[in-house]
């Protein structure tokens, strides 16, 4: 773990160019083959961007940019933050209309795009409200820029060679999950993220050695932070994975390390390697191994990567931290990786923390927790309950300076430099934190007690062939809330292992499953009814589920 200081990205990018310029910074496929890129490249196409950007005189003006990820999004991220302009990295997902909404809301005045959204960009050139003046498309236009740009950086009067940042000025601008005109827009500083790399880089353990995949889009300030700042950093590599269903052949193609990820995919891989166990009917057998291990960890033997081989050879052979974030993981999950020999830490943080609070790391571990908070990083609890359940509250450097243009919703979030989260939560006599679930997802009952949903469909989600599920609380008109949920089921599992069934069975059948969960909690926590489908749930870039439009259709369909 270092202990590096940066006033602002411009430093960090110098640093990581005197320390590792021989290192290969990004592994990345170039017909059907994979090349390593090192920093030094990484630094030079970074600094000759910028150079080519400071000659359009957009000194402090906003510079969007949209892709999927990709070595040239890291390289313009990179040019525009360390060239003293605003970043604006939108959502790679957005439909036509939002983008457009989001590029003319951000007041950019040169937009970076890639190849796939050529058409939505001709579109948007007819647009009088959008302030664009130069379109840079990676795929044709951007090689040539940074040529340009290396030549410029040669001249004496370079202005990119004369930058100083203020690195507590608004310099990002990241719009939150929502319809263009719900999102909201984050302002945050080099201060802000530097701060959470520096505290981020004092409890991870990271290194120049590790092959780190990205899977979540990098416009997203967890992945952008987390999986690539922080990497670039302490000179490890990073890969990108070529899609969901890519993924576990990706962790072998590129030896991976270590990974940033969210739960719905972790706890898919987690099934799967339990199905893969009882395909070869190894259950027993498996479960006596564990047992045996965890005896012997309690003597300081570790030989989890010598019982479990096959566990680790399905995840690459070589991977040996995870990281997972955005949402709370199921326990037995966490538990189950790190059962297996897989260092599985739990994070927390949010957009407008730039975005890390917490995490856990070897000294600070405890199954549910998502551990405590970074160094600088204060937490506390607001209005607790008699289980010590209140809001979370954040203060820190890490904290954003407010949202755009929103002054009404900043000081609704901001109280006396503390950042309300809008998340429930607890803290215990250690200090590790645990998330309970969103304040506003809270499903109150007509008796005032408080159901946390996310709680609930942790152990619906356990169910044999269960994807995934929705809990919500549906009121009838004496105001009394029956809890319910919405199933999503792996239809090909389903047939494969019980045969076809009509909808009536199924259903019957996973209401019997839900009863069984049912009697592992309080009978004012019991589901009454589920509703069935194959059909993915509405969901965010970073997976997470989008409550409010998932709601709504279930309103629809009844």
């Amino acid at each position: 773990m270092a202990d590096e200081q940066y006033r602002d990205l411009r430093e960090l990018l110098n640093k990581t160019a005197n320390k590792y310029s021989d290192e290969v910074a990004f592994k990345i496929k170039y017909r059907d083959e994979i090349v390593g890129v090192k920093y030094s490249k990484f630094v030079e196409d970074v600094k000759a961007f910028g150079a080519y950007l400071t000659t359009l005189n957009m000194d402090k003006k906003r510079i969007a940019f949209i892709s999927p990820n990709r070595y040239e999004w890291c390289v313009t991220y990179m040019a525009v933050a360390t060239s003293n302009m605003i970043s604006v990295p939108l959502d790679r997902a957005l439909p036509e209309n939002e983008f457009t909404a989001l590029v003319e809301r951000s007041e950019a005045e040169v937009l970076v795009y890639d190849n796939k959204y050529a058409e939505a960009v001709s579109n948007m050139k007819e647009n009088k409200n959008i302030n664009v003046k130069y379109y840079i498309n990676m795929d044709t236009d951007l090689n040539k820029c940074i040529t340009d740009g290396k030549v410029i950086l040669t001249k004496k009067d370079c202005k990119y060679n004369k930058i100083k940042i203020d690195s507590d000025k608004m310099k990002f601008m990241l719009f939150t999950s929502g319809t263009t005109s719900a999102s909201k827009c984050v302002m945050l500083s080099h201060r802000n993220i530097c701060s959470n790399i520096e505290s981020i880089t004092k409890t991870l353990d990271l290194t120049k050695d590790d092959i780190l995949l990205s899977f979540l889009p990098l416009h997203h300030t967890f992945e952008c932070t987390a999986g690539f700042l922080y990497p670039i950093s302490v000179g490890a590599k990073i890969a990108y994975c070529d899609g969901i269903r890519h993924f576990q052949k990706n962790l072998v193609d590129y030896g991976v390390t270590a990974l940033i990820n969210v739960p719905i995919m972790l706890e898919n891989v987690y099934k799967n390697i339990w199905k893969q166990i009882e395909k070869t009917k190894k259950e027993r057998t498996v479960k006596v191994a564990l047992k045996s291990s965890e005896a012997l960890l309690m003597v300081g033997i570790d030989v989890r990567k010598t019982l479990f081989k096959s566990v680790h050879e399905a995840l690459g052979g070589k991977i040996r931290l995870i990281v997972c974030g955005a949402a709370g993981i199921q326990p037995v999950v966490a538990k189950g990786f790190n059962d297996f020999g897989i260092t599985l830490y739990q994070g927390y943080g949010l957009t407008e923390t730039s975005p890390v609070v917490a995490v856990e790391n070897f000294e600070n571990a405890k199954n549910g927790s998502v551990g405590k908070a970074l160094p600088k990083v204060e937490v506390k609890i607001d209005e607790p309950d008699h289980e010590g359940i209140g809001e979370i509250w954040v203060k820190g450097p890490n904290v954003m300076l407010g949202y755009y243009n929103d002054e009404e919703n900043t000081k609704a979030v901001m109280k006396g430099g503390w950042f309300r989260t809008g998340d429930l939560g607890k803290i215990d006599d250690e200090g590790f934190i645990f998330i309970t679930g969103r304040k506003k997802d809270v499903i109150v009952l007509k008796n005032g007690k408080n159901v946390f949903p996310q709680e609930l469909e942790a152990l619906v989600n356990d169910i044999d062939f269960v994807k995934e599920s929705f809990v919500y609380g549906d009121t009838d008109e004496t105001g009394d809330v029956t809890l319910k949920v919405k199933i999503v089921y792996d239809k090909e599992a389903v047939i494969e292992e019980l045969g076809i069934m009509q909808d009536s069975e199924l259903q019957e059948y996973f209401m019997e499953k839900v009863k069984v969960v049912n009697k592992k909690m309080p009978t004012y926590k019991y589901i009454r009814d589920v509703m069935i489908t194959d059909e993915e749930l509405i969901k965010t870039t970073t997976r997470k589920i989008k409550r409010h439009e998932e709601l709504a259709k279930i309103g629809k369909s009844m």
